[in-house]
């Protein structure tokens, strides 16, 4: 990428995006639930671990390649599900997929998408990528068995059910800006089977009246029995972050866990994603792949993230600020940021595979 008019880092593409996006749409992406507590301690969690680099190691070649669930990717990264991408730019989830098939990295595709799950996937199809389908488990359960049956067709190759929505956590900014979709927009993947959409005026946030509506908040472990019943998708639990719990999910025949807390978004006060990492991954001992998301924005941060044992990340709100910003081309640029930083880390740590990067690379400041 030598565009020299693009920015240079993460942070300079969310301050530039704020030029391209509305208050409303801006408000709706950046913000966390209530206080923001959480929002913030997923950055400051990187900040607190420190990186120890081995010296004296060949670093000339340098592999970044790993492979999640079976499929090989470019560079442990994913972008996670992320809702109403065409408030950022016109052609949203589809300009996403197509920069994350052409860069060799995985995409999530959310429920509450603005283009259709089938479109989407046609677009991984012809580069051979990594996409899953992201669900969210209505009280509809038939609705809910056409979401699953529609992406099993389309050839998403896991459900990433996010397990950390039972309702949804008060986003004041949202509530402020009364947030709605604005005309033109639908939730594509939901509009065309049964009518429903984001009400467009309500004293809430008309996302919070969605999820209060039709969203199940009496989904149990005994639910995930019944989702694997309705594909031979392999099921990735979203939103875990007790060890407990990654246990159940285990048991329950989860493939993989994306150690989460919804980027902030759901119970202000929740653990940092990173903090409840580790933790996370000695108690699946291997029997399941363990991601994670929340606060990356450097490659550092992904080098961090695998040390403490991830097999790779995910990524939400860049991409969204790449999309404002310049569309494909911007989530382009992003992915290709965090890529030569993930290099250069990995070459300043000693290390020139991601099997080289393990628990010795980092400690925690006190």
């Amino acid at each position: 990428m030598t565009d020299v008019s693009l920015p240079i880092n993460l942070w300079e593409y969310e301050q530039l995006a704020k030029q391209h996006l509305s208050q409303m749409a801006f408000d709706y992406y950046s913000s966390g639930a209530w206080d923001e507590i959480t929002l913030r301690d997923n950055r400051a969690a990187f900040e607190r671990v420190k990186l120890r680099p081995r010296m004296l190691v060949d670093v000339s070649d340098r592999n970044l390649s790993t492979s999640i669930l079976g499929q090989s990717l470019q560079l442990p990264l994913l972008i996670a599900p992320m809702a109403f991408q065409c408030l950022a730019h016109p052609q949203g989830e589809l300009a996403t997929a197509l920069a994350a098939a052409t860069a060799g990295v995985g995409m999530v595709l959310s429920t509450m998408a603005t283009k259709n799950l089938e479109e989407v996937a046609a677009v991984g199809y012809k580069h051979n990528a990594l996409q899953w389908f992201q669900l969210y488990i209505h009280k509809d359960r038939g609705l809910t068995r056409n979401l699953v049956e529609r992406a099993y067709a389309a050839g998403y190759q896991a459900l990433c059910v996010t397990v950390d929505a039972p309702i949804l956590g008060r986003r004041e900014r949202d509530v402020r800006n009364t947030f709605s979709l604005p005309p033109g927009l639908q939730l594509a993947n939901i509009t065309n089977i049964s009518g429903l959409n984001i009400p467009q005026e309500s004293a809430e946030s008309g996302l919070f009246t969605y999820f209060a509506q039709q969203l199940n908040p009496a989904v149990t472990w005994h639910d995930l029995e019944w989702l694997q019943s309705l594909s031979p998708l392999p099921l990735v639990l979203k939103g875990i972050l007790r060890a407990d719990d990654a246990v159940r999910a285990v048991e329950h025949g989860a493939k993989a866990i994306v150690v989460s807390n919804h980027g902030g978004r759901q119970l202000d006060g929740a653990i940092a994603s990173l903090d409840a990492l580790a933790e996370i991954v000695a108690a699946v001992d291997n029997q399941a792949e363990v991601l994670v998301d929340g606060g990356i924005r450097r490659g550092t941060d992904i080098l961090k993230a695998l040390a403490l044992g991830a097999k790779a990340v995910l990524i939400g709100r860049p991409v969204l600020w790449g999309l404002a910003v310049a569309g494909q081309v911007g989530v382009s640029h992003i992915i290709s940021l965090l890529q030569d930083e993930l290099s250069i880390a990995m070459a300043l740590s000693g290390c020139t595979s991601i099997q080289d990067i393990d628990p010795s690379l980092v400690t925690f400041k006190h």
